[in-house]
């Protein structure tokens, strides 16, 4: 069979979705990284591979598959051999609509609107892992980004449409996105979705499993629900909005959940831990930069300088992590 490769990028929640599902299926794939900070998306090559020059793509022999559900889905209908591990039950099943329920009402989340919406307004978040400068890097980066897709439409005569389509995609993304009336309507409506999935984790813990296995969302096997909430649940985290949804007593089901999934370890090899992912996409980032845009002769010296820099950042972020798990720990020890 054609091999798998994907593109996609680190950080991306689409591309996340597809990557711990191509885990959790156990399949081999070959990934490249399509760096958006560096606008690696909006490059010719790739925007003829998805003429919306979103991330994440599959291309599988002679298909190529863009947009997370359908590549998700087409892992499914394709990889159905016996010891491939199946994430979506039989049609036709008592366990079918559940799991489609939860799935579609999961993937309804407008997470980019969300993450951006974080970024440019942390005041509606709480131990936010996003570093503070990201509200004005974002900003100048949406302004650069719409000359660069207007010079791309004019120096690519093939691909004029699709870049004037993504340029005002994103002028009317942004102006939800920095909306900040739109943004509490949002994650209001977030709260209503996590009292639902709060309520079906309740259902299944007074369920009692035959072999004693703590069930999932949707029963006692992972499913392409847990795919979504998973990976919802971490970005959530990371965004600043975990204690306004879940913890100190509030949705302790959810909670419990997440601390479970966590430990998985197809999650643990795609996601790893949510302190970590400043790190994960600051790094490679820092090596393009080094290897695509600096001199030569000053090459090795802007890479390192790079390095250490966003370093610092990433330890400083982690510090402030660290710092807020051992204070109360010491404060407990002063009574002592």
């Amino acid at each position: 069979m054609a091999p798998l490769v994907l593109y996609h990028w680190t950080q991306s929640f689409s591309s996340q979705k597809v990557r711990l599902a191509i885990a959790e299926k156990a399949l081999k794939c070959e990934e490249h990284d399509v760096n958006l900070p560096l606008s690696e998306h909006n490059e010719p090559w790739f925007m003829r591979l998805n003429s919306s020059g979103e991330v994440p793509v599959l291309i599988h022999g002679e298909n190529i598959v863009c947009e997370a559900t359908q590549i998700i889905d087409y892992l499914e209908a394709t990889f159905v051999e016996e010891g491939v591990p199946r994430l979506m039950p039989e049609e036709g099943s008592m366990y079918y609509p559940r799991v489609q329920h939860y799935r579609e009402l999961l993937d309804s989340l407008p997470m980019d609107a969300y993450t951006h919406g974080c970024i440019l307004h942390p005041e509606l978040t709480v131990d936010s892992m996003i570093p503070a400068y990201a509200t004005s890097r974002i900003r100048s980066q949406i302004s650069n980004t719409e000359s660069e897709l207007k010079k791309l439409a004019e120096e690519n005569p093939d691909l004029q449409d699709a870049y004037i389509a993504k340029q005002k995609r994103l002028k009317s993304k942004l102006l939800d996105h920095d909306n900040i009336k739109y943004l509490k309507k949002i994650l209001d409506e977030l709260e209503k979705v996590l009292d639902q999935v709060e309520t079906e984790l309740q259902r299944r813990n007074e369920e009692t499993p035959e072999d004693g296995n703590q069930p999932w969302l949707c029963g006692d096997f992972f499913s392409l629900a847990d795919i979504s909430l998973a990976v919802t649940l971490h970005r959530l985290k990371f965004l600043g909005l975990a204690r306004r949804n879940w913890g100190n007593g509030k949705r302790p089901n959810l909670e419990a959940y997440y601390e479970r999934v966590l430990k998985r370890k197809a999650f643990c090899k795609v996601l790893g831990h949510v302190n970590n992912i400043l790190i994960s996409a600051v790094l490679p980032t820092a090596f393009r930069v080094a290897k695509k845009r600096a001199p030569r002769v000053l090459g090795t010296t802007l890479l390192v300088s790079m390095l250490a820099g966003m370093g610092y950042l990433a330890f400083m972020c982690l510090r402030k992590r660290f710092t807020n798990v051992i204070l109360p720990f010491r404060t407990r020890q002063s009574y002592f």
